[in-house]
């Protein structure tokens, strides 16, 4: 039987069981993401959102997971109404209702999730169920990051590339965070119903990371490097008569840089470049004379109508031969999912429909390996891990290239830059952005913040960057087996209370 002082505060926290109030844990979840950096908020939100759901049968508990993630996901992708709106030109009740049916159908891994933990509990084990929810909530996690292409955008461990928790993200990673977090969050919620023991292990935990070592990677020099914001606005990087004014500042930008090499962002040259050397002449050769001087790798479109067109970054003037091609395509901007031609072609996006990029490789520069990363590439370290191995050919720094103009300047470019900061914590490399309206930053290899342009200004940082080589554990086991080892994690515990739930 619980202490007094447990039923009464359970009877106290009922009311957190109600929809509205498990939407607004959903939407203070949100919250703690950047710019607030507020992790704390991050763990209490799904506290709530585990006591909620707990003694729940799974249909109810469907309903709690679906809720929560519409709060969370809604209100932390409100941004894409822009693209929608305001570039994509759909009426503002239809681009209200595709942002609400993404966060729908990307809410439907958390209500799933919650419905078999439910279908899982075992009443008499409050412990074991905390381990089956945390479970449960990383596969979830796991699931919207891989499946269907995969979505991760603030996956809940992005939260803590801040606090407490970012000392594991060397050995095991966002999704390893995911499911601390998960676990403290959990447990939590079994703490209420007398069994601490899985809150003790978990914070435990957390204060592992706290005294883990830290430090895997050595200097290998630095490098001097020039970053541009162009500061274009959406509406008029593809306007045909502003091309030439937007091109004459981009190039008067690239022969004022200082850095031994000049980085711009994505789709900086907004046209393929046969194109330009055809239709803009002068820039283009104002260019080449400027990379002569100083190697560019610049933001532009590389192929042809027949093989189509990718999204690229080409190098001019560097020490060999060089274009990196965006490979992680983003489903209705870049590529077109079967079925939904229609609806893209409404949109009137340019350039929807791509070609992948067909190679991986870093670009040498003054003694350091750059790997670039063109847009949202940069959420699936798994993706590129191998390029971050400690061998002769491993990259020492990790670029970032975007064009968020689309999404407005609000709470897109604070999340985004998060995301490199986790990506810099898990492999100890110094992680620089080149972005259009922002955020324009460099990172060092633990994360920080070193310097950053505001925002929708055209501006140009100078900044010197030491190289990182070397390999976290993180970036080893990544390599060698992927993200298996946290889908095991996942799974166990819920298997055991499938068998168990057999024999019952």
């Amino acid at each position: 039987m619980l202490p007094a002082v447990n039923r009464k505060l359970l009877l106290g926290l009922d009311v957190l069981g109600a929809w509205p109030v498990v939407l607004l844990a959903g939407v203070l979840h949100t919250a703690s993401f950047s710019p607030g950096h507020a992790w704390p908020l991050q763990l209490l939100a799904v506290a709530l959102l585990a006591h909620a759901s707990w003694d729940q049968r799974p249909a109810r508990a469907f309903r709690h997971g679906l809720v929560f993630g519409l709060g969370w996901l809604a209100s932390g992708l409100w941004w894409l109404y822009i693209s929608l709106h305001d570039f994509g030109h759909l009426p503002s009740v239809l681009a209200g209702a595709a942002v609400l049916l993404l966060a729908f159908v990307l809410s439907l891994y958390y209500g799933a999730a919650l419905a078999l933990a439910a279908w899982l509990r075992d009443d008499r084990h409050p412990a074991v169920h905390a381990l089956v929810w945390a479970g449960c909530w990383l596969a979830a996690e796991l699931a919207r990051a891989q499946w269907l292409t995969g979505f991760p955008w603030i996956a809940s461990g992005y939260a803590h590339a801040v606090g407490p928790l970012a000392g594991w993200a060397p050995w095991v990673g966002v999704y390893g965070i995911v499911a601390l977090a998960g676990l403290l969050s959990a447990g939590v919620a079994a703490a209420l119903r007398s069994s601490g023991r899985v809150l003790m292990a978990a914070l435990l935990l957390v204060g592992l990371g706290l005294v883990l070592p830290q430090q895997f990677t050595e200097s290998s020099g630095k490098l001097r490097v020039s970053l541009l914001q162009p500061n274009v606005p959406q509406d008029q990087k593809f306007n045909a008569g502003l091309m030439a004014d937007n091109l004459d500042k981009l190039v008067g930008q690239i022969e004022a840089a200082r850095g031994q090499l000049v980085l711009t962002p994505e789709s900086v040259v907004p046209l393929p470049m046969d194109w330009l050397e055809k239709d803009f002449p002068d820039q283009a050769a104002r260019l080449r004379k400027a990379a002569a001087e100083r190697p560019v790798l610049l933001g532009i479109f590389l192929g042809n109508p027949q093989d189509g067109y990718v999204n690229s970054l080409l190098g001019l003037g560097t020490e060999q031969a060089y274009s990196y091609g965006k490979r992680h395509l983003l489903p209705f901007g870049e590529s077109i999912p079967p079925g939904f031609r229609w609806f893209v072609k409404a949109l009137g996006i340019p350039m929807d429909d791509q070609a992948r990029g067909d190679h991986q490789r870093p670009l040498p520069v003054a003694g350091q390996r750059i790997r670039p990363l063109i847009c949202y590439e940069d959420l699936f370290g798994e993706d590129f891990v191998a390029s971050v191995q400690d061998d002769a050919e491993a990259a020492t720094l990790l670029l970032n290239v975007s064009n968020l103009a689309w999404f407005g300047p609000r709470m897109v470019q604070d999340q985004h830059l998060q995301f490199s900061q986790m990506r810099a914590l898990e492999f100890q490399r110094p992680f620089i952005r080149s972005t259009n309206t922002g955020a324009t930053a460099v990172l060092d290899h633990q994360g920080k913040v070193l310097a950053r342009l505001p925002v929708e200004t055209r501006d140009r940082l100078e900044i010197e960057v030491e190289g990182r080589r070397g390999a976290t554990p993180y970036a080893r086991w990544l390599a060698a087996v992927g993200l298996w080892p946290l889908w095991a994690l996942a799974l166990a515990p819920i298997l055991w209370a499938w068998r168990g739930r057999r024999k019952r």
